[in-house]
């Protein structure tokens, strides 16, 4: 009786805010294994399962969420409300090509209105400088995008996962632990304050998943042309970003 009981009161912490198993079918099916994902197929294949689990992430949340269970419903709904808004605007060269597609409260989550950008916020007050190495905003330069849902019982193991496979892929970051220097992302120039915030540094971070002293750390430029399996953004410039950009924020 007392176990039940126990399994009764601890319940509610751990459940999830929609059927993830939803979400862990479609990134199975329509992302590759380099995190490209095939956007035509899947609007091709119709909406309605995204739709569906979308819906169930728009409704109040339950209530004595374990920051563990809100960080993985947080994470996922960042992720597949990008893929969503990139399905409505497809084919597009890059994300920057839809309007204002961070700042716009365009999408429904825990029974409230918000943007992307509130999403990522939400998230980054928690604290954990790896949630970057998480959230995909359907670009090249972005950290893999997961093949599987996220989950409360697995985000921590997950997210290091992840950052691992971020951080070791030469397309994205070039750490050189022997000559103590690397090439990272813009993620750790744009937030280099997340990763201060947390008592140590980017250079600390790095060698917490690629053990090694980093003394000089530079930044690659980012590339904001669509991560589609389709060579459609693999021409998206440098130009073009900040002509988008600039359209944006008028």
């Amino acid at each position: 009786m007392l176990r039940v009981l126990l399994l009764f009161v601890a319940l509610p912490g751990w459940m999830a805010a929609a059927d993830d198993s939803i979400w862990d079918s479609l990134l199975k099916q329509y992302v590759n294994s380099e995190s490209r994902v095939d956007y035509a197929k899947w609007k091709a294949g119709g909406t309605a399962p995204l739709d569906s689990y979308l819906q169930q992430l728009g409704q109040p949340w339950p209530k004595g969420m374990t920051q563990a269970a809100e960080k993985a419903e947080l994470i996922d709904a960042y992720n597949a409300l990008t893929v969503r808004w990139i399905m409505q605007n497809y084919p597009v060269e890059s994300i920057w090509r839809t309007n204002h597609p961070f700042t716009e409260a365009r999408h429904t989550i825990d029974g409230q209105k918000v943007s992307l950008d509130a999403i990522e916020g939400r998230l980054r007050k928690m604290g954990d400088p790896r949630i970057h190495g998480a959230l995909v905003c359907a670009a090249r330069s972005c950290p893999p995008l997961r093949r599987e849902a996220y989950t409360a019982e697995r985000v921590d193991a997950q997210l290091d996962d992840n950052v691992h496979a971020w951080l070791t892929n030469p397309n994205l970051n070039q750490l050189s632990p022997d000559r103590h220097e690397a090439s990272v992302s813009m993620i750790f120039k744009w937030y280099r304050g997340d990763f201060d915030a947390t008592g140590g540094s980017v250079a600390t971070f790095l060698a917490r998943f690629v053990p090694g002293e980093y003394k000089s750390i530079k930044h690659v430029p980012y590339h904001w042309g669509l991560n589609d399996t389709s060579d459609l953004g693999k021409k998206y410039s440098n130009f073009n970003f900040l002509k988008d950009k600039l359209k944006d924020s008028l």
